[in-house]
C-alpha cells in the first residue's frame, strides 16, 4: 500500500512527477497553475519538443527540455528517475489536452509510482469531455474508447458494445478516415441513433455537427473534413455492470459475464478478471473449470 500526499513533495528531498495538461487549441486555457509548474520544473518532458517549444516561447518559459515519446527506451525511463531521486520535479505533456490520455507516459508513471514517489496531475483541457458537456448526448455514463478502429471487423465489434450499452460512446477520429467512419456506424447502428461530431475544438472554427450518422455522412459528402475530430455516439443498451457489481460475483460467473458482454473467449476472459481482481490466472482458470471440486 502506498499514500501519496501530493503537496508534500516541495518538502522532500526527492522530485515528483507532474503530468500537465496544455491547451488543444486556445492558448488561453493555460492555466495559472500549469504555467507556475512548467516554469519551476527541472525538467520538461514533451511528446514534440517542436510542437511544446510554441507553447513555451509564448508564456517565456525556458525550462529545458527533452522529448519523451512512445518510443522512448526503459534507459530513458531510468534517466528520469535519477533526476527525481535526486530532487528534480519533472513535469510531462503531450502535444495537447491531458497527459497519457491516447500518449505516452504509461510506462514513465508505473516506474515513479513502483519507488513510491510522486505522480501529481494538474486539472486541465481535455478534448473528450470537452465534446462531451456540449454534445446534448448523456454526460452522466460515458465510455471512452480511443480512437475508433480502421478495420471493418474491429469497427463491428466495437459498435456491438457500444449499441448493447447505455452510455455515450466518445471516440477520437482522424478527418481523414471520420466520412468512412460514419459509413459504418450508418450501417452498422439503429438508424435513429444520434451522433455528434465535435472538430477544431477551441479555435476559431470549432464547429459541432448533431444528427444522425446517416444525416452527417450526407451533410459531409461533398465536403472536406478539417482538424482533429471526436466522435460521440448514442448509447441504447443497459449499462455492463458496475465495479461494485462484478464484486458480488463468484469467479465463474464474473468470467462468464465477461465473455457474454464482451464477446471474447474464456481464454481472454480468465485473463482480464484475474488483472481486475488481482489473482493470479491460474486461481480463476480452475475455478472457472471447477477444477478445484
Amino acid at each position: 500500500m502506498h499514500i501519496q500526499q501530493s503537496f508534500a513533495p516541495y518538502k522532500e528531498e526527492v522530485g515528483a512527477l507532474y503530468l500537465v495538461p496544455t491547451p488543444i487549441g486556445n492558448l488561453e486555457d493555460m492555466t495559472f497553475r500549469a504555467i507556475r509548474i512548467l516554469q519551476e520544473a527541472a525538467l520538461i518532458l514533451a511528446e514534440d519538443t517542436r510542437t511544446t517549444i510554441k507553447l513555451l516561447n509564448h508564456f517565456a518559459i525556458d525550462t529545458p527540455m527533452h522529448s519523451f515519446h512512445e518510443h522512448s527506451s526503459p534507459a530513458q525511463v531510468e534517466a528520469v528517475m535519477m533526476r527525481l531521486r535526486q530532487g528534480d520535479h519533472v513535469a510531462l505533456v503531450s502535444d495537447a489536452g491531458m497527459p497519457l490520455i491516447n500518449d505516452p507516459g504509461h510506462p514513465l508513471v508505473q516506474a515513479v509510482l513502483a519507488e513510491g514517489l510522486a505522480v501529481v496531475a494538474l486539472p486541465g483541457a481535455n478534448a473528450a469531455l470537452t465534446a462531451l458537456v456540449a454534445s446534448g448526448l448523456g454526460c452522466q455514463q460515458f465510455t471512452y474508447y480511443g480512437f475508433f478502429p480502421r478495420g471493418s471487423k474491429e469497427q463491428e465489434q466495437i459498435l456491438q458494445q457500444v449499441q448493447a450499452r447505455k452510455e455515450t460512446a466518445i471516440f477520437y477520429e482522424s478527418p481523414y478516415r471520420l466520412k468512412k467512419s460514419l459509413f459504418a456506424i450508418a450501417k452498422k447502428m439503429p438508424v435513429d441513433t444520434k451522433v455528434v461530431v465535435a472538430r477544431e475544438l477551441t479555435k476559431r472554427y470549432e464547429t459541432y455537427l448533431r444528427g444522425t450518422a446517416a444525416e452527417l455522412t450526407e451533410y459531409l459528402a461533398n465536403q472536406e473534413v478539417k482538424g482533429e475530430c471526436v466522435l460521440l455516439i448514442e448509447g441504447h443498451g443497459e449499462v455492463a455492470p458496475s465495479v461494485e457489481s462484478w464484486q458480488e460475483l463468484s469467479l465463474k460467473a464474473h468470467v462468464e459475464q465477461l465473455m457474454a458482454d464482451e464477446d471474447i473467449s474464456a481464454k481472454e476472459a480468465i485473463k482480464q478478471v484475474a488483472k481486475l481482481r488481482q489473482l493470479k490466472k491460474q486461481e480463476v482458470y480452475q475455478a472457472y473449470h471447477e477444477l478445484g471440486e
